[in-house]
């Protein structure tokens, strides 16, 4: 039983990891532009973009009223999901 442990283990991760954005997705710095651009004077600062397991930007960011805001965002049209 014990054997069979830590190969369980190490393959777990493996199930988690989504593939990478697509060649002819837009890279991350448009990504931040859009967000950017749509929030205009609300938004105060991106906190974090990561890629997300799910397949999309995740995008945390703090409004100028101090709200944190987490959202998906589509790798290939910058839009939230």
């Amino acid at each position: 039983m014990r054997s069979l442990v830590l190969p369980l283990a190490l393959m777990m991760p493996l199930a988690a990891v989504a593939a990478p954005p697509a060649d002819d997705a837009p890279r991350l710095s448009q990504i931040a532009a859009t967000v950017e651009a749509e929030l205009g004077d609300d938004l105060h600062y991106v906190e974090s973009i990561e890629w997300d397991n799910d397949g999309y930007w995740e995008v945390e960011y703090r409004t100028r009223d101090g709200r944190e805001v987490e959202v998906d965002i589509d790798p290939m049209t910058g839009r939230p999901r």
